[in-house]
């Protein structure tokens, strides 16, 4: 059985080298994952199913980023099944050569070797930007014009 330690580094070194098929089942059948600061609120990831959809479906354009997980720092808690880990994925996109760095800060609660729940903080515009989606998730933040005689008279002004 892996420690919380062991876990969360197979799965960060997993995200960036693979196999994607194999990531889900570093967590429990029924599991708790959420990204609480993405700005799109995406829905939890609740069992290892969903989660294998998370990790090999394929990104939303043909880049290739070639990541390493630097700056790891894992702070053991009061509750031994639960760990805070620091760390950024860093590295470059192949296709343009683009340098990149995500943060991120994950706590994690594993029990028996499994993930049974994370809380996944990324930094989600450095993340869209390595994968050339940024102008799409600006785009899904703004607010949608209106196509009410109202609206076009706002955009008349």
């Amino acid at each position: 059985m892996s420690s919380p330690r062991e876990t969360f580094l197979r799965l960060v070194n997993g995200v960036c080298d693979g196999p994607y098929e194999d990531l889900a089942d570093l967590y429990a059948e029924q599991t708790h994952v959420t990204h609480p600061f993405h700005p799109l609120n995406p829905p939890a990831l609740l069992s290892r199913s969903e989660l294998h959809e998370h990790f090999t479906a394929s990104p939303p354009v043909a880049r290739t980023l070639d990541r390493k997980p630097v700056d790891v720092m894992i702070h053991e808690t009061a509750d031994p099944e639960v760990i805070v880990a620091e760390f950024a994925y860093q590295g470059r996109v192949i296709e343009t050569g683009e340098a990149f760095t995500v943060p991120c800060v994950f706590v994690m609660r594993i029990r028996d070797g499994l993930i049974i729940e994370s809380r996944d903080y990324i930094d989600h515009v450095s993340s869209s930007r390595a994968w050339g989606q940024l102008d799409s998730l600006l785009a899904a933040l703004r607010p949608q014009e209106s196509t009410t005689i109202e609206g076009a008279a706002q955009r008349e002004r």
